[in-house]
């Protein structure tokens, strides 16, 4: 019997040391969860703020306490970066809500983090100046240029069909920004529907005029930070990271607007004035989502399936998630 119970507390000791390792070594799993990660953060051309985090190494720094690296991924539009998103070879892509929307339709795993840009005056209509354009109504039977799946071009359709115009009436061409750049310096498209610089660096210039935006037609074409869920998921720590260095950034830029003003200019070739320009178009915040906002995006979910650009309806609040800025923020 003696022996019986010597063999009996063997065994559950036994058993209590192969736990004891077990959680010892998903401690260690955990502690460790973001060594060897490389995050992929994407952005829309060079240069700008995240330029400057490039050039100083801020999330290089930030993610280093955790054991991660960094990839910069450059895109020229929103469109491209959700389909990285979809084969996880991007982590954090900022971009309009007409992306955002395409990609919740087709079942893209990505999560909305915040608010980056308040879209009144970001997004609009530009046309040569010596064209004769005053309106939405005159661009009937002309050229347009805008990147199909773009916010700009969701602000186009919604500004047409709120005018009374029907689509099919103009010539909607598909470009992207290098691209319809040159087609509006050549004159070889009538309009061109686009965000900001481009906006502002073909008016200030003398070259074009904005005929609408969303201040002029009561229409929202906010910006937000993505992440791909998955990863949000496996780092929190890491998304939490990522908004505070970004919120660090725009207060740079608060405190040092000469100094940054002088340094966009100077990446784009630029003058100054329409730099500052620009900035006052198109001032990046770092914010929750409202429920405003969010209604708003509802809106807009509901419009482009209505017309057939996206092919099922869809419940916007179900990517946005506040926890992460509020976490940066320490709201």
């Amino acid at each position: 019997m003696r022996k019986q119970v010597t063999i009996l507390a063997l065994f559950l000791a036994l058993i209590v040391f192969i736990i004891g390792c077990a959680q010892d070594d998903t401690t260690s799993k955990d502690s460790q969860a973001s060594e060897d990660v490389v995050v992929k953060i994407g952005v829309q051309g060079s240069g700008g703020l995240f330029g400057k985090a490039q050039e100083e190494k801020l999330f290089e720094k930030a993610f280093a306490k955790y054991g991660a690296t960094v990839e910069w991924v450059e895109f020229q539009s929103g469109p491209p970066m959700t389909e990285a998103i979809a084969s996880n070879k991007l982590d954090f892509a900022g971009l309009g809500n007409m992306p955002i929307i395409a990609a919740q339709a087709a079942g893209i795993p990505f999560t909305v983090i915040s608010q980056v840009l308040e879209g009144k005056k970001n997004v609009g209509v530009v046309v040569n100046s010596a064209s004769g354009i005053t309106s939405l109504h005159d661009l009937v039977g002309k050229k347009v240029a805008v990147g199909k799946g773009t916010n700009a071009y969701d602000f186009l359709l919604r500004g047409l069909f709120k005018e009374g115009i029907d689509p099919e009436k103009l010539e909607i061409i598909n470009l992207n920004p290098d691209e319809a750049q040159a087609a509006f310096d050549a004159k070889s498209v009538d309009a061109w529907a686009v965000w900001e610089p481009y906006l502002t660096i073909n008016t200030l210039s003398g070259k074009g005029t904005i005929i609408a935006d969303g201040e002029k037609l009561n229409l929202l074409s906010p910006s937000y930070q993505i992440v791909r869920t998955s990863f949000a998921e496996k780092h929190p720590d890491l998304v939490v990271a990522f908004l505070q260095t970004y919120d660090e950034l725009l207060q740079w830029e608060l405190e040092h607007e000469e100094e940054a003003v002088n340094r966009y200019a100077k990446e784009r070739n630029l003058p100054v004035a329409l730099m500052e320009e620009t900035r006052k178009r198109a001032r990046g915040i770092s914010i929750p989502v409202s429920e405003e906002v969010i209604a708003e995006h509802q809106r807009t979910a509901d419009f482009q399936f209505k017309i057939g650009t996206i092919r099922k309806e869809i419940n916007v609040s179900d990517v946005f998630d506040n926890q992460y800025i509020e976490k940066a923020l320490k709201l």
